[in-house]
């Protein structure tokens, strides 16, 4: 009999991708539950009852300080003791978009309750991006990413604040930017420059694989029906319902 992978979906103000996040998990066998971030203030036990939590993406509280900012600081302020316990505990966590951004706002990534060494800002072109992207999945510590790995994948981005920029010198970026490398941090790489992210990163996880942050879109590729070529569509699913399915195998085997 399988276990049954509870996932909890954030929600709140600006944040748009929740439906479409809550169906992906859906549809690989777990129960989604679209929860209200002033509703999970105000009952943080509704924390503890998920193997999963997910930050969908979005314009979460308009982006007014920052993408993701609000958010993460709402979440740190009320929650961060409770984040704390649920991270420690070994359930896994998912970030898309604005959720990434948050995630990192937050702290969580690439070192969950660290100093923060990373940041997501303007796109080197200086404006919105909404295309499909090409991207490798390259061996790495995510459990989110493993039936993935070594394979090339399409995916939607849409996003004004996708660059990953690291703290300090040009040196020191370096420095952060191999030690990813070298904890198999780097989850998801866009085949081409994109939109300025150093190492043309699009995805990073946290040492242990279970903290997943990304910029592009899985939630909106989870069918070939979605895919922007007419010769690519059919019943089939699309690849990106793997990172999905794998982290909800993971909770099954796991926790």
């Amino acid at each position: 009999m399988k276990k049954i992978v509870n996932v909890l979906v954030l929600t709140g103000d600006g944040i748009n991708c929740e439906e479409e996040t809550a169906l992906a998990f859906k549809e690989e066998g777990a129960v989604s539950k679209i929860v209200h971030i002033a509703d999970l203030i105000a009952h943080p036990e509704q924390l503890h009852e998920a193997q999963i939590l997910a930050l969908p993406g979005g314009f979460s509280f308009g982006d007014e300080l920052g993408s993701g900012q609000v958010l993460a600081l709402k979440l740190r302020h009320a929650l961060g003791a409770e984040l704390k316990k649920f991270v420690d505990s070994g359930k896994l966590v998912i970030g898309i978009c604005n959720g990434f951004q948050a995630l990192v706002r937050l702290g969580l990534l690439p070192k969950p309750f660290q100093e923060r060494t990373m940041s997501l800002t303007h796109n080197r072109q200086g404006h919105f991006l909404d295309k499909w992207v090409s991207l490798e999945v390259p061996p790495s510590a995510c459990l989110w990413t493993k039936a993935l790995q070594e394979k090339t994948i399409q995916l939607p981005i849409r996003h004004g604040e996708g660059k990953i920029v690291f703290a300090g010198d040009e040196a020191s970026q370096q420095l952060i930017y191999e030690t990813l490398q070298f904890n198999g941090q780097i989850a998801l790489r866009y085949r081409e420059d994109v939109n300025g992210s150093y190492g043309r990163i699009a995805g990073i996880c946290d040492q242990e694989g279970r903290i997943f942050g990304l910029m592009p879109h899985p939630e909106a590729a989870t069918s070939n029906w979605l895919l922007p070529s007419g010769a690519q569509k059919n019943d089939g699913k699309g690849l990106a319902a793997l990172i999905f399915k794998s982290g909800i195998d993971y909770c099954e085997k796991h926790l």
